[in-house]
């Protein structure tokens, strides 16, 4: 069965040599005929010229290079759309997931699973870093109405019939995390401890993270604007009451309620807030109006003799 590795890539120059080794040091003597699709996401650096190095050094290796930096998301899908394999995993280039687990994960989905996911197990992680992250995907699990485990990330094995799933889903803003697991079929999942970077810096950026979450938790339903309903219903019979309170008491002793003026500014702030969930959910239709392509490709390794064509695009 041939097996295809979706590999995003940004600013990776200095990495992807290392990525190369222990990548094809797992698969040997594993795996017999598969491919790694470098997905070069604009990068600023000389990734691209390393893609072409490594593609014109192994024919196992072909590369996509964006017009410009999509982000992520739009990278993976990228990859999925000229992945030609009966399986597909996807990974990141930094180590971080470990080419190694592939051994673990590969039998898993041969034995009938559709998903096989690897989930970082949270051991030896600061309490700061993993406290939030716990409560982030309780927050996902409720709001996103599928089952995201604590730690599941974008590491994982899917058959053909998972991918054409993944990629018949055309929404424009996407979360991976909970397309996957939107989609269903039989999951199974693989726990490993996150490997430290061996080089360069994280690109996920704490405002990137913020992102990220936000966009998980309206991608799914609209139970935010549900929760601003309820929220401005018990506001509405809260300010009644106080209302009537402080009338019933200036016409008994004349006095006057001092916390009148903290009152509107809490609710107008609420008020503020929720315009704000709505003006998410208004954005995210006015993207979606406007169909346009996820990203634009720049350039597309050479036919190499003898190995398979290249795919087609797909425009959605």
């Amino acid at each position: 069965m041939y097996l295809s590795l979706v590999v995003p890539c940004f600013n990776e120059e200095h990495g992807l040599q290392r990525f190369h080794d222990a990548l094809v040091a797992a698969l040997s003597e594993r795996v017999r005929d598969y491919e790694v699709i470098l997905v070069d996401d604009g990068s600023t650096d000389r990734t691209l010229r390393e893609a072409r190095r490594l593609a014109a050094a192994n024919p196992r290796f072909r590369y996509v290079s964006l017009s410009r930096n999509f982000g992520k998301e739009p990278a993976m899908l990228c990859g999925l759309r000229h992945a030609l394999g009966d399986r597909v995993a996807l990974l990141d280039a930094d180590l971080q997931h470990p080419p190694e687990l592939l051994r673990r994960m590969l039998p898993l989905l041969d034995s009938g699973y559709d998903q096989v996911v690897a989930c970082r197990t949270r051991s030896g992680e600061r309490r700061w870093r993993s406290l939030p992250a716990r409560a982030y995907y309780r927050a996902a699990r409720r709001f996103t109405g599928v089952r995201i485990p604590d730690g599941a990330g974008d590491f994982r094995v899917l058959s053909r019939r998972a991918v054409e799933a993944v990629l018949s889903l055309p929404e424009h803003h996407r979360f991976s995390k909970g397309l996957f697991a939107w989609i269903g079929f039989d999951t199974a999942y693989v726990s490993f401890r996150d490997a430290p970077r061996r080089f360069g810096r994280s690109k996920w950026t704490f405002g990137a993270l913020v992102d990220h979450g936000l966009d998980g938790l309206t991608s799914f339903n609209a139970k935010p604007l549900r929760v601003s309903l309820y929220l401005g219903a018990l506001l509405a019979c809260a300010a009644g009451a106080w209302i009537a309170r402080a009338t019933a008491k200036a016409i008994v002793d004349g006095s006057r309620m001092s916390v009148c003026g903290a009152l509107l500014v809490g609710v107008g702030g609420l008020q503020l807030c929720f315009l704000g969930v709505l003006g998410e959910y208004s954005g995210r239709s006015y993207f979606e109006a406007k169909r346009r392509p996820h990203y634009l490709v720049k350039e597309l390794s050479p036919d190499v003799a003898g190995y398979r064509p290249r795919p087609v695009e797909r425009v959605p």
